[in-house]
């Protein structure tokens, strides 16, 4: 493309519609957080200049269209930037204690924020049954969904520990002995943890397993549906807890304020030879993959959205405020007007008394920069009967049966492109390795003959082999590369691959896929 085009397209996006072809168009898609720049990683401005002249600034920075943006990326260039974050596991079918629910696991992330604000875990349980796979989409910056995507699934898997195991943890601890492991992480070479804060949730992990020693009940350990729903609340309450307290140091402070300031919805599934267990906080979301007897493919939602578009979340929301402020609970389809997902962790600015969050922004050293932090004195409007926001996850249990083939996990950035049944069918499709055309509907039955041979040829595409050998990365290619009539359109992919970051933002949101593949046969009478 030119760089008039391109510089086109910019104008266009701050009109809200970018055509790229009069097959292909886009819409900017919402934030979570929305109304208040400061709260935005990425903050498109008007002042875009310099159409005739091949240049323009956006948010103050001067581009050349020719030399920065390239709109023509090659196949080569799009696989590169597609697959650079994928991961692909298998699993041994035997882990020393029965067989595996899961045969493997495929990953992969493709950002648009600036650093990438979704996290992506995965963990084999080694002292208690099962796999742990979770996918955390942050906001109002990245450092909650990182700190949730460290802790969360070592809560959970404590919490399922026995009373013994733990007793073992706690002896091996006060006498300076090596931990025996809690978790077989599986982790791409782009992670990263909070190196300056290990110690302190080292510290608050430890307390948390020392409650469970103390508890008459613990026995034997939670069930995975216990174990789900008390670490997503603990790890909250700690959450919390940490950005209020003194720490050691001045970063660790800083970092833990941060991470309570952010938020994160989580979505984190216990893979079993018991069974499924979803919990789910916000807006990401679980689909389970089956395989009918027909041979087609058909999708069973796990999880459901927590956000204006469910009903009886709305309703439970205003059910805990006054009916006064029935009213103003939810506006404009966000939580006080700001906020998409109504559950999640961190956030304590929805959760705090504005007395509270005062006195803790004022506790950071007068040096330090707030904005760097992404923190900044806001209250949100309406803000009368505190707490508005809370992570209590919902949680599903499914027992495997012969049909369920695979889970997907995903951030919300991955189903603003994709529908459920859409999703799981491409994951069949890419299993299987064939790609079925698409029935004809009765309206297109009525076509004439050279109208119904140029919708085929259209729909071809469909039926060529993957490009991808990840799943995961097969669902983002299509997520974004989808044309009208199902096919992959490479002018489409490049462009939404090649926007620059301040301008990605507005039309994709970060990406978050991880695909897991059930071992059906557990749910086979000889396994039952």
């Amino acid at each position: 493309m030119s760089g008039r085009v391109c510089a086109s397209i910019v104008q266009r996006a701050s009109r809200y519609t970018l055509t790229l072809s009069s097959t292909a168009q886009f819409q900017p898609r919402a934030a979570n957080i929305c109304h208040f720049s400061s709260w935005m990683n990425s903050r498109v401005r008007s002042d875009i200049s310099g159409e005739d002249s091949g240049s323009w600034s956006l948010s103050g920075r001067h581009l050349s269209t020719r030399q920065d943006l390239d709109f023509q990326l090659n196949q080569v260039q799009i696989n590169s930037i597609l697959r650079s974050n994928e991961q692909t596991v298998s699993v041994p079918e035997f882990d020393g204690r029965g067989l595996s629910a899961v045969r493997k696991f495929e990953s992969n992330q493709l950002p648009a924020n600036t650093p990438n604000e979704d996290r992506r875990s995965s963990a084999t349980c080694l002292q208690s049954k099962g796999m742990l796979f979770g996918v955390f989409d942050g906001h109002g910056g990245w450092a909650c969904a990182q700190a949730v995507g460290e802790r969360l699934l070592y809560y959970a898997a404590v919490a399922m520990m026995s009373k013994q195991s733990l007793e073992e943890l706690e002896n091996c601890m006060e006498n300076e002995r090596p931990l025996p492991p809690i978790l077989q992480w599986y982790k791409h070479h782009a992670d990263f943890n909070y190196r300056e804060s290990a110690s302190l949730y080292i510290d608050h992990l430890r307390v948390f397993w020392q409650e469970l020693i103390e508890s008459e009940e613990h026995g034997e350990g939670m069930s995975p549906l216990e174990a789900l729903d008390y670490s997503f609340k603990r790890l909250d309450a700690d959450i919390s807890l940490e950005a209020q307290v003194p720490l050691s140091n001045d970063l660790m402070k800083s970092t833990a304020i941060q991470v309570a300031f952010a938020g994160s919805t989580a979505c984190v599934a216990h893979v079993g030879t018991d069974g499924i267990h979803v919990a789910n906080s916000g807006d990401c979301r679980a689909v389970l993959g089956v395989l009918e007897e027909d041979g087609s493919w058909s999708a069973l939602p796990l999880t459901r959205d927590h956000n204006s578009q469910n009903q009886a979340e709305m309703e439970r929301i205003r059910s805990l405020h006054p009916p006064s402020e029935r009213d103003t609970v939810v506006t404009e389809d966000r939580l006080l007007g700001v906020l998409m997902p109504l559950r999640s962790f961190g956030d304590v600015r929805f959760k705090w008394s504005h007395e509270l969050q005062q006195s803790v922004l004022a506790s950071l050293e007068s040096g330090v920069d707030l904005d760097s932090l992404n923190l900044y004195q806001y209250t949100p409007p309406n803000y009368l009967t505190p707490p508005y926001l809370d992570v209590a996850p919902e949680i599903t249990h499914h027992k495997l049966r012969p049909q369920d083939r695979f889970l997907i996990l995903g951030s919300d950035g991955l189903w603003d492109e994709l529908g459920n049944e859409e999703a799981v069918r491409l994951v069949g499709e890419h299993l299987s390795g064939i790609h079925l055309q698409a029935p004809v509907s009765p309206s297109e039955k009525q076509m004439k003959l050279g109208e119904m041979h140029e919708l085929l040829q259209k729909r071809q595409a469909r039926a060529s082999p993957a490009l991808d050998t990840n799943a995961a990365t097969h669902l983002i290619r299509h997520a974004l590369g989808t044309g009208e009539y199902g096919e992959l359109c490479q002018e489409r992919l490049a462009l939404m691959l090649s926007l620059p970051e301040d301008l990605a933002r507005m039309y994709r949101d970060d990406i978050t896929a991880t695909v897991v593949y059930l071992n059906s046969d557990l749910a086979r009478p000889q396994h039952s």
